[in-house]
């Protein structure tokens, strides 16, 4: 019965896609469409991923977190009033989940602590992708060497550095989401920067908008995979 109520429902609202509006897919998620939530999920995915890379070592941690992160959101709807941007609430949540799984996993880091060493240094990074018959592998290694290098900051240097070169988010953003002063933000982007070698620097320029990537097959899996969890927990 309450599956043929949830489908009459469903007949009457209005088509999800992906012109939808957010506070129009909040409601509908709400009010437990599938569509919704997925369609919330798509949007969200690169940069809860990217957030939870940014604290975590692995994609495979990354992508946990994120699945977590998305259940819990989902559960706890009801709680989310407007004050921020779904984005916003959503991504606070993600950066809890991947602290708690960080000292779930290695209670002895200090995720406090930032030891730099003086030659540390590094510049705006001039330099292009090459172009040609090469130049799609040359990207993958490049994104390669990217997360290698990036992946090397310490984890508090590392997420404002993920948060600012792969998302474009300002300084006053990131300080916004994760509750910092904003002169705390420029500080450890400074410092990330002075992190990051010389002599990478040259070769990379415009390439951090292409690390830790979460789109395709593996952004559709995990909106399968959530939906299919939120199922065996009634939430459909």
């Amino acid at each position: 019965m309450r599956s043929r109520t949830r489908q009459a429902h469903d007949e009457v609202r209005p088509a999800i896609n992906g012109t939808t509006c957010e506070a129009d897919l909040l409601a509908a998620a709400a009010e437990r469409s599938e569509a919704a939530v997925r369609e919330l999920i798509r949007r969200n995915n690169p940069r809860l991923f990217r957030v939870a890379r940014g604290l975590v070592s692995t994609d495979a941690e990354a992508e946990d977190v994120v699945q977590e992160t998305y259940l819990a959101a989902f559960r706890s709807l009801d709680r989310f009033h407007g004050d921020a941007t779904f984005s916003t609430w959503i991504t606070r949540i993600a950066i809890n989940n991947a602290l708690m799984h960080q000292r779930r996993i290695r209670p002895e880091e200090e995720y406090d602590t930032v030891i730099e060493s003086d030659n540390s240094s590094v510049l705006p990074f001039p330099g292009s992708l090459p172009e040609g018959a090469e130049a799609q592998l040359g990207r993958l290694q490049l994104r390669r060497i990217l997360e290698e290098l990036v992946n090397g900051l310490p984890p508090d240097l590392r997420l404002v550095f993920i948060l600012s070169e792969a998302e474009g988010m300002t300084s006053n953003e990131i300080a916004r989401d994760l509750e910092l002063n904003p002169v705390t933000v420029k500080t450890r982007l400074f410092r990330a920067r002075r992190w990051l070698r010389t002599d990478l620097e040259r070769r990379v320029k415009g390439g951090f908008d292409a690390i830790f990537p979460f789109d395709g097959a593996r952004c559709a899996n995990m909106a399968e995979r959530v939906v299919q969890e939120l199922g065996k927990q009634g939430y459909f």
